[in-house]
């Protein structure tokens, strides 16, 4: 059973750099045909995709992030990241790291306040 677990800072201000970590266990990241994502959830609204980062390597990002956005990995730890640059208090969300196996982490909060 493929295991995520995220880490990172809870409470954040404008305009800093969010950045979370996706602990994998039970599985690779560098498994073939695997992807590792990143989605949020903002109060009152649905799933936004953010992006993921590909067995190989290969990164792909939502437009809508106007490239704020960076995912990179550690295949000695088998962990990814994700790099939100400037955030705003619509970031606020809570963030999962999702496997394209089926496999979600439990989600860590989020809150982007002055």
């Amino acid at each position: 059973q493929v295991l995520l677990q995220e880490s990172g800072p809870g409470l954040m201000k404008p305009s800093q750099t969010l950045s979370l970590t996706c602990t994998v266990s039970g599985g690779s990241i560098t498994a073939k045909d695997s992807d590792w994502r990143w989605i949020r959830q903002s109060p009152g609204k649905g799933l936004e995709w953010m992006g993921c980062i590909a067995h190989e390597g290969s990164t792909f990002y939502s437009p809508s992030l106007k490239g704020r956005t960076s995912i990179s990995r550690d295949t000695s730890k088998n962990q990814f990241s994700l790099q939100l640059r400037s955030v705003t208090p619509e970031d606020t969300a809570v963030y999962y790291c999702v496997s394209n196996l089926g496999s979600w982490g439990q989600g860590t909060q989020v809150t982007v306040s002055p």
